[in-house]
């Protein structure tokens, strides 16, 4: 298991994540308005006495993040820029204030990074320009020298295991010769040298002890289930079969350091996962909540025990099992505002990082000093964002249509204070997070306070097929995308209403990934619903989807059949295409804007640019960024701000906020807009 402090336990394969009415659009495709310069309002918008947080504040790179402490605790190391390139950086425990950079990336920046246990070295991932093909680096703290652990050029590479028991080596899972499938192959830290382990027959997972023991391997059923399986005599033997039901809430987390303790979450026989321990034959319920599955769990960094369990249903909660770390988890509640993680722990457990988040301010760490119960700041990840006037974020639970409780977030504009509801209706972006088997959490959210700045209601949905909710909730949304998972951010969208905050008239749809789907399905199955519409890098079509997805899915390929739809057969390929926009362009009325990455291995390229193709042949308009050194998302803080500039201009058209003048935001960025740039009034684009 997983030594670092807070482990986040999930079977998720998919990481897949706005006042006068200004746009008057006539209810057929192409008379789409766009409002001039002279209608925009600007100068009287009642935002105008608040200041304008600048887009490089919300949007550029942090001061410092992810901290982390080397296993003896000498050293700490965070993520934070050289020369405008998220490097990492390294300073003795007690002097981080001379830090130095550790790294030299020029490209795209690293995005994560930890220690190995030899106390010599720091691994990080590398893609390129977002392609997913993930490289292992390890980089020597003493000589600085940055070495290629999977060198090879067109595969995947993962970490799989670290142990304190092999500190000079990690194991890794590697797809060079099936790229279906990784090999677990041991990799000597300091030399490169690479040793197959195991030979993956067909197993998109692993459990690996201490001892880089393969305890379970997982394959997943025909039916979208799983089984865990453990080596045998004559091969791979059964230990538990999980079924579709359950297997979005039932997961192997990993021994403690004996091997001989067993932890898992498991929903079977109950809605929420709880978190279980297995000893021998006994097995015993550690805990669970009625409302939300567990979420995280905290072991121990040398033996392994589970010490506590999170859960999350609107804000975080610990339930402590050792009385060894109660006083600690007091301290910590007592000592800072907001919800505490605990990210990284010394083996000898003396220090512990802590990072406290709120919604209306930046988080900060802490090292905090066990043995004396100190806690000393370190760093704020964002110290430019401290002057302005940030918004609280409001958990609200909005009922849908069916009698589900859907988990929300909602925020204001600042000059509202804490008022959780407008004087009068506000303009609304209906912020739709991705997966979508994931979800929207309480805490400080770039874009919410972004458009709140702006002066719009911000509101995020944890529709049904969200996590953390319990599996009914889960399995409410399968063979449902377009259907009663659209249900519910209607529903939201009639609640924001009925209590006064959006006026209906100006509510834009906005997400990513699964979120960019559900906005172009909001403009093609409910087209008078929303004023305009963003979709980043969202699929149009979901037959196609489902046979572009990356070769190293395709052994869990029967979760998606399995709730998505099946385009293996006439029967699923059917229900697929009459729950993809693609096939309903032409009920397009409001204005739409799109961002995709050129190299996004989930959701390609193509799926953008058929539906704008479709657009254009019927002559509908359409706003259509491409960025061809991105993928799945935008990583370069250029690439970000550029488009963040984009959609900016276009809300303030189409909803009535207002914008931040452009600047300097589209320097540097790789952006390239292939249609619709005269449609976005008041952006001057290259």
């Amino acid at each position: 298991m997983k030594r670092d402090g807070l482990r986040t336990p999930c079977r998720l394969w998919i990481a897949w994540v706005v006042g006068t009415m200004l746009c008057a659009c006539a209810h057929h495709p192409g008379a789409i308005e766009v409002a001039t310069p002279e209608t925009s309002l600007q100068q009287e918008h009642p935002m105008a006495a608040v200041e304008i947080i600048p887009r490089r504040v919300l949007f550029g790179n942090p001061d410092r993040a992810q901290g982390r402490l080397s296993p003896d605790g000498r050293w700490l190391t965070w993520l934070a820029p050289r020369d405008g390139v998220l490097n990492v950086w390294l300073a003795a425990f007690d002097t981080p204030d001379q830090a130095r950079p550790l790294t030299d990336d020029r490209g795209r920046g690293i995005r994560s990074h930890g220690w190995a246990y030899d106390n010599r070295h720091v691994l990080y991932v590398q893609d390129q320009d977002g392609d997913e093909n993930w490289r292992i680096y390890a980089v020597n703290i003493a000589s600085g020298e940055s070495r290629c652990l999977t060198p090879q050029e067109g595969i995947q590479a993962r970490i799989e295991a670290l142990s304190q028991r092999h500190p000079g080596a990690v194991l890794v899972g590697v797809n060079d010769r099936e790229p279906a499938l990784h090999d677990l192959y041991r990799v000597d830290i300091g030399t490169g040298e690479r040793t197959l382990h195991l030979e993956n027959d067909g197993f998109p997972g692993f459990v690996i002890d201490d001892d880089f023991k393969v305890r379970y391997a997982i394959a997943q059923t025909p039916s979208g289930g799983s089984q865990w399986l453990r080596p045998g005599n004559d091969g791979w033997e059964l230990e538990t079969e999980v079924g579709m039901e359950d297997d979005l809430t039932t997961a192997p987390l990993g021994f403690d350091s004996t091997g001989s303790v067993f932890y898992f979450l498991d929903s079977r026989g109950r809605n929420t996962a709880g978190i279980f321990e297995r000893q021998g034959t006994e097995v015993r319920l550690l805990g669970e909540s009625a409302q939300a599955d567990v979420s995280g769990v905290l072991t121990h960094p040398v033996s392994g025990r589970v010490q506590a369990w999170e859960s999350n249903y609107l804000r975080q909660q610990w339930q402590v099992l050792d009385p060894a770390v109660a006083g600690d988890f007091s301290r910590l509640a007592a000592a800072a505002p907001g919800d505490f993680h605990i990210t990284s722990r010394t083996l000898a457990d003396d220090r512990w990082l802590v990072v406290y988040i709120l919604a209306d301010g930046p988080a900060k760490t802490f090292l905090y000093h066990r043995n004396e119960g100190r806690l000393d700041f370190l760093f704020t990840n964002v110290s430019a964002l401290e002057p302005y006037a940030l918004s609280p974020m409001h958990p609200e639970v909005i009922p849908s249509r069916d009698g589900l409780e859907l988990v929300s977030y909602l925020t204001l504009p600042s000059l509202y204070g804490d008022a959780a509801r407008p004087d009068a209706p506000l303009p609304m972006v209906l912020l739709v997070h991705g997966g979508p088997w994931a979800r929207d959490h309480w805490g400080l959210n770039p874009t919410h306070q972004w458009l709140a700045n702006r002066g719009y209601a911000v509101l995020s949905v944890n529709f049904r097929g969200s996590t953390g909710f319990g599996k009914a909730f889960i399995n409410a949304a399968n063979m449902e995308w377009a259907g009663k998972m659209h249900d519910d951010l209607i529903d939201a969208v009639a609640w924001a209403t009925a209590e006064g905050i959006a006026d209906p008239d100006r509510v834009c749809i906005m997400g990513g990934s699964y979120g960019g789907y559900a906005a172009l399905v909001g403009l093609t199955f409910t087209p008078e619903r929303f004023a305009c519409a963003v979709d980043i890098v969202g699929p149009s079509n979901l037959i196609t989807l489902l046979e572009s997805v990356p070769p190293y899915w395709l052994p869990m390929i029967e979760m998606f059949t399995s709730r998505v739809g099946d385009h293996r057969t006439a029967e699923g390929r059917a229900l697929l295409q009459s729950r993809s926009p693609l096939f309903l362009v032409d009920q397009i009325q409001r204005p739409l804007l799109i961002g995709q990455g050129a190299n996004d291995p989930r959701v390609k390229q193509a799926e953008s640019d058929q539906i704008v193709q479709a657009m254009q042949a019927r002559s509908i308009p359409v706003v259509y960024a491409l960025f061809p050194d991105e993928g799945h998302g935008f990583a370069r803080p250029e690439n970000r701000m550029a488009f963040n500039a984009v959609v900016e201009f276009f809300l303030a058209a189409h909803l009535g906020g207002r914008s931040e003048p452009l600047g300097s935001d589209l320097e540097g960025a790789s952006m390239q807009v292939l249609s619709g740039a005269d449609l976005v009034d008041g952006l001057t684009l290259p």
